[in-house]
């Protein structure tokens, strides 16, 4: 009996040897212990929203103990601005923003961004504030949209303040006086919980840090992890860059451009492959953009239009048409409530010009060519001028343009006559005299 169990114990231990490798085990033990950290040194954007969610699910796939962002930005789109700050106050994990490093500042937008922060943070040397919203061009919104405006944002920065115990008269400040404040005097005003010298300062700082968070609380143990930097793929350093509203719609102009050019001249191919992949990052950028489509729809038309120019003779109204379609889309295009979406005019109206100038000379091109004579063939010949080299009676042989052809006339000509070339019938001139001896 105990050699028959010894010999089970061997067989129970074998097998669960071979298993091991397919047991499951905790997620926890799957990773080494580490907080991540991104670098945000941008304006706030589609891109840069699309990427920060991209690093708060990954620190929650990889069970970070907390995920780091560096922030430096001047602001930018209230729409991105929002996305964030919900991506940030929902996270599953503690997010702490450090306005990083000296020079760096959180202002406009990212005054939000910071305020939602878990722990909000900033080395000394940095600014804060001046969260007044504007629109695309650096203004005040204009009329009463303003106030609709600065009311949203002040109810969004009271809701920041309260959920994370911010100073919500400071913030509202920031929002209605444009005020900025230095690190210091940020964590003097209850705006931010700490001033950190540097990266290493900011984690020795957090370390026993209580976070609550979603009815819980959570105590940070930073000293000794394994610091990992999330970088930007290839598709989040696109987005960032083509995000801006004033660059997706260059693309975009360029190529609808460029596939026009080569559905008006075929065989171009340079052209349309430039205005091909113009057209699709335009389009991968504007998935991520607050686009009014009935502006799409509108400069579209104004394509057709100019095409439909190249084949109908309509005397310049079509081209008239697609250009008062391209201006009506163009300010419709990127049209938001807060206006900070919208087109710049320093970009817009060159923008127009050229496109609609070069739409125009390219059907006018194409118009003049469809409407020339015709320069090779028998139907370049009608209208030459040559010499009878055989005597027409009634048929005979002419030169005409540096070759010989049979011809044939209503009349007798003579050889060394001049005759002009009146039409071709069956690879035969007919031709008449040009004068009379």
């Amino acid at each position: 009996m105990p050699l028959l169990r010894f010999k089970m114990f061997k067989t129970s231990a074998l097998a669960l040897l071979l298993l091991l490798p397919f047991l499951p085990c905790p997620a926890a033990s799957l990773e080494a212990a580490h907080l991540n950290i991104v670098e945000i040194k941008d304006t706030i954007n589609p891109g840069v929203e699309d990427f920060i969610q991209y690093a708060i699910e990954r620190s929650r796939e990889e069970n970070a103990e907390c995920l780091v962002m560096l922030l430096d930005t001047p602001g930018g789109l209230m729409t991105s601005m929002r996305g964030i700050v919900q991506s940030i106050m929902n996270a599953p994990l503690p997010i702490v923003v450090y306005v990083y490093p000296r020079g760096a500042q959180a202002a406009s937008a990212g005054v939000f961004v910071t305020a939602a922060a878990d722990v909000a943070a900033m080395t000394p040397g940095s600014n804060i504030g001046a969260a007044h919203p504007v629109s695309s061009t650096g203004e005040d919104v204009p009329g009463a949209m303003n106030e609709k405006v600065v009311n949203d944002m002040l109810a969004l920065a009271r809701s920041i303040a309260a959920e994370k115990g911010r100073n919500e008269e400071w913030l509202q400040d920031a929002v209605r006086r444009s005020v900025s404040i230095t690190a210091e005097e940020a964590f003097k005003e209850n705006v931010i919980d700490l001033v950190a010298e540097d990266i290493p300062d900011l984690i020795r700082k957090l370390d026993g840090w209580e976070i609550h968070k979603h009815g819980s609380v959570k105590t940070l143990r930073t000293a000794a992890l394994e610091q990992r930097t999330l970088h930007a793929g290839w598709q989040h350093k696109i987005l960032r860059t083509i995000s801006n509203p004033n660059i997706a719609y260059i693309l975009l102009m360029i190529g609808l451009a460029g596939l026009y050019f080569e559905v008006s001249q075929p065989g171009a191919v340079l052209p349309g492959v430039i205005g091909g992949i113009a057209l699709v990052l335009a389009l991968y950028a504007m998935q991520t953009l607050p686009v009014n489509y009935a502006g799409f729809l509108f400069i579209l038309l104004a394509v057709v239009f100019f095409i439909l120019e190249i084949k109908v003779v309509s005397y310049g109204m079509l081209s008239v048409a697609g250009i008062v379609c391209l201006v009506l889309g163009t300010l419709m295009l990127f049209r938001t409530p807060d206006l900070s979406g919208s087109l710049a005019l320093s970009v817009w109206i060159p923008t127009v010009l050229t496109v609609s100038a070069f739409f125009a000379g390219v059907a006018a091109l194409a118009f003049r060519a469809q409407q020339s004579r015709p320069q090779t063939g028998v139907e370049a010949l009608e209208g030459q001028v040559g010499e009878v080299i055989q005597p027409i009676c009634p048929e005979g042989k002419v030169f005409v343009s540096g070759e010989l052809w049979n011809a044939f006339s209503d009349e007798d000509i003579p050889a060394g006559e001049k005759i002009v070339v009146v039409s071709v019938v069956n690879l035969k001139l007919k031709v008449k005299r040009i004068s009379v001896r």
